[in-house]
């Protein structure tokens, strides 16, 4: 079943849907049992990835076996938290509310952190130290929420929201995740909203990464999956500024998708 979502999608996106949700699901009750887990835990942000994840979850393992978390800093949007409280009574989850407000301000305070970018990724880090604590608590797997344009644009704050144990969303752009989220029920609001990391005051993703996610995906389907020149891609009809920026975003943050790179040492001559 192909399905349009309610936000435009580049056609050569568009999901087998029915297929895409069984992959997604089977690969999260398999890899859960592989680890020898039963319980997940997810940050909920009241945006439409983690509310799409949430719903995978609940397919996967029951409503019972997730704990959604609602992290939100002094500057959150009410709008980010009602949403985030929408996913989590839309799927009668088990949830904790914990505002990491006193913990960001005491470290930025101590050392004079104005910047908002470096105040954000510490709110990034600060949600994840909290979902790891309670991982330990609940005895289960922290599940993230990147989807690929996010990880092909280095858009995520590395052991933020970049860590996590598993991931079921990181090779559906996000055009992909707005087909996926209104077959699953997702609330057309979270759906319909301006993506968002709620960092700081009138932040959204597509400001960031000055482009709209259609056009992103799309740019990024072509330069990645199908290896298309820059050449190509202006005759194609993308923007040159687009492709070069795009292009300095993928190349100058393939760090941020492998893990961290340790010296090896085992052809080291012997005595």
């Amino acid at each position: 079943m192909l399905i349009r979502p309610m936000r435009v999608c580049p056609l050569e996106l568009t999901l087998d849907i029915d297929s895409v949700r069984t992959i997604l699901v089977e690969f999260l009750v398999r890899e859960f049992k592989k680890e020898g887990f039963s319980r997940a835990v997810l940050g909920i942000s009241g945006g439409v990835d983690s509310a799409v994840v949430a719903h995978l979850i609940v397919e996967a393992l029951g409503r019972k076996n997730l704990l959604g978390v609602v992290l939100p800093y002094k500057t959150s949007t009410p709008q980010s938290i009602d949403d985030a409280q929408l996913v989590i009574d839309t799927l009668s989850i088990r949830s904790e509310f914990i505002d990491i407000s006193p913990m960001v301000d005491a470290y930025c305070e101590r050392y004079n952190v104005t910047d908002v970018r470096r105040r954000g990724n510490i709110m990034a880090r600060m949600r994840m130290i909290v979902l790891y604590d309670l991982s330990a608590q609940e005895r289960a797997l922290v599940v993230g929420t990147s989807n690929r344009s996010e990880l092909l644009t280095g858009y995520g704050t590395i052991y933020g929201d970049l860590a996590y144990a598993l991931n079921p969303l990181g090779q559906l752009y996000k055009s992909q995740v707005w087909q996926l989220a209104e077959a699953l029920g997702v609330p057309k609001r979270i759906i319909e909203k301006a993506p968002t990391a709620d960092l700081w005051s009138g932040q959204t993703d597509e400001g960031d990464l000055g482009i709209q996610y259609s056009d992103l995906d799309r740019l990024l389907y072509y330069m990645v999956d199908k290896s298309t020149s820059d050449e190509k891609l202006v005759e194609m009809g993308f923007s040159q500024v687009a492709v070069k920026t795009i292009r300095a975003r993928y190349e100058n943050n393939k760090f941020k998708m492998r893990l961290p790179l340790i010296a090896q040492i085992t052809d080291l001559p012997t005595n």
